[in-house]
């Protein structure tokens, strides 16, 4: 299976829904370009679920912490919501778990953004 990804916007957050493996083969830079084109539009807060993402390598965790720092770098943020056991294992093991605010219910992930939206 690739990778693919569509969107929603729900309170001015851009929710990007993943499905597939995040890795250099399948996801290439994809994710990094639709966060560059919302960025370009004036979108800035973005919620990545990855409820149908099965699996991310290194690079795919590179390319999270790229879209993390656009998106920074933007004055915005990006949350991460409905992550796997062994995602939530990857981030502790990397530490990216201090870097990225992780939910398990979208509704409580939309509306940590409301305070600074």
């Amino acid at each position: 299976m690739g990778f693919s990804i569509t969107t929603r916007e729900l309170d001015r957050v851009v929710v990007v829904d993943a499905v597939g493996r995040l890795t250099l083969i399948d996801s290439r830079t994809q994710l990094r370009d639709l966060i560059h084109v919302f960025c370009g539009t004036g979108h800035y807060q973005f919620l990545l679920n990855l409820a149908g993402v099965d699996f991310i390598d290194s690079d795919g965790m590179g390319e999270l912490v790229r879209c993390y720092s656009i998106a920074r770098q933007r004055g915005g943020q990006l949350k991460l919501v409905h992550i796997n056991k062994r995602v939530e294992n990857l981030l502790q093991l990397t530490r990216l778990n201090t870097l990225f605010e992780v939910y398990n219910d979208e509704q409580a992930a939309l509306q940590a953004f409301r305070g600074r939206v």
